[in-house]
């Protein structure tokens, strides 16, 4: 029986994850990209099954207690993240190439219940502190203290990163070979 592989893709915010995330949809349209469980309303011009599953915070709690999510998580002390166990299981059973996005916790939660050779993370990350900074800055005006806060969950990100299958460098200005180098990666 062929076996799948899951893809995780991580790395501080402003690192190109969604950049990336985009580009392997193109390249890899046969994969399967989970969609996300959220308790966080819907924004202007989003839909339920688009990219987000959205769900009360008692249908969450209920999915949690039944043991149905991969990985889930606390975001910004109220709303619930999560990624559902079905979907990702029956693709990897059928041979497919799963790619999802995560964050550190979820990298770990997933290792805890997938073998080892099924799961690859992918860390991006930038040059430095000073170079995602620029980048944060120029997508949107932020507090100085979630600025702060940015860099100490950077700080953290870059010492997981050695836990990491691989690291791809997301440099300004090179979006076409860092997306390249992830893609090699899955090939």
């Amino acid at each position: 029986m062929p076996q799948g592989k899951l893809f995780l893709i991580l790395g501080p915010s402003g690192s190109g994850k969604g950049t990336v995330i985009n580009y392997l949809r193109k390249k890899f349209p046969q994969a399967v990209f989970p969609l996300s469980c959220t308790t966080r309303p819907p924004r202007p011009g989003e839909s339920d099954g688009e990219v987000y599953h959205f769900l009360t915070k008692d249908e969450f709690q209920k999915k949690i207690n039944t043991g149905e999510f991969l990985e889930w998580a606390v975001v910004h002390h109220d709303n619930f993240y999560g990624t559902l166990k079905q979907p990702i299981l029956d693709a990897l059973a059928a041979g497919k190439i799963v790619i999802r996005e995560v964050d550190m916790q979820g990298v770990e939660s997933i290792r805890k219940i997938l073998p080892s050779g099924q799961v690859i993370a992918i860390f991006i990350t930038a040059p430095s502190w000073e170079n995602l900074k620029h980048r944060i800055l120029g997508r949107s005006k932020i507090p100085q203290e979630e600025l702060e806060q940015r860099e100490k969950s950077f700080e953290r990100e870059m010492e997981f990163s050695k836990k990491c299958d691989f690291v791809v460098m997301s440099e300004e200005g090179k979006i076409q070979e860092y997306c390249e180098k992830v893609s090699e990666i899955i090939h």
